[in-house]
């Protein structure tokens, strides 16, 4: 299913919080980074969510779908699909997103949906691995590199083929806090636009659950 818009792919971004990432997506494709696609919908979890303003502000359309509205996560994703489908989403994005969407989703949209985590997977990932939780392990395993994993979402949380790593430094004296910040900046907000602007060129191909950059 191709973007209808002069053969622009679509773009839906998930969202829960602030939407640092979403940002970052938005600049990149404001700057011309991203150039085969546009973020046509931002769909949030929450009905707060302040990723929600920051779509506003650049006159994207926005939808809610409350994770708590629903009794279960089969229902939600239900939902979600139909809503994935109404905006004719060719990739959906993760951008801190805090709901594992039932399988029903990322079978009808195989290798489409993609997802940034705070971490070089296989490292501090998995169900629960989320948010300061992966920079409390990070730092308490004493590793000397951590960093940022973008990869496509499967059944399998964080299990997906790996499109892009980016490797950050640990400091001896940091936080949680602060070790998250420094792979945001240096990591997060740099591979997640990188992976989105490849996707749109058409330029990813899947093979034996790798990812080849053509």
């Amino acid at each position: 299913m191709k973007g209808l818009v002069n053969g622009m792919k679509n773009i839906v971004v998930l969202v829960s919080g602030g939407g640092t990432n979403l940002q970052a997506l938005i600049d990149a494709q404001e700057s011309g980074m991203i150039k085969n696609g546009r973020i046509t919908c931002v769909i949030s979890s929450k009905a707060d969510a302040y990723a929600l303003e920051r779509a506003k502000k650049h006159g994207i359309k926005t939808r809610v779908l409350v994770r708590k509205d629903y009794p279960d996560v089969i229902e939600y994703s239900k939902d979600m699909l139909k809503a994935l489908q109404e905006e004719k989403a060719d990739l959906v994005v993760y951008a801190g997103f805090m709901t594992i969407l039932d399988e029903l989703v990322t079978k009808a949209m195989p290798n489409k949906m993609m997802n940034v985590h705070p971490a070089l997977i296989p490292s501090f990932c998995g169900k629960g691995y989320y948010g300061l939780r992966v920079h409390e392990e990070a730092l308490a395993k004493g590793v000397k590199l951590t960093g940022a994993t973008v990869h496509f979402v499967t059944e399998v949380c964080d299990g997906g083929p790996i499109i892009l790593q980016k490797a950050v430094e640990v400091q001896d004296n940091d936080t949680p806090e602060i070790l998250q910040k420094r792979v945001m900046e240096q990591a997060e907000w740099k591979i997640l636009p990188q992976a989105v602007a490849l996707f749109c060129d058409d330029r990813l191909e899947v093979k034996d659950n790798k990812v080849y950059v053509r």
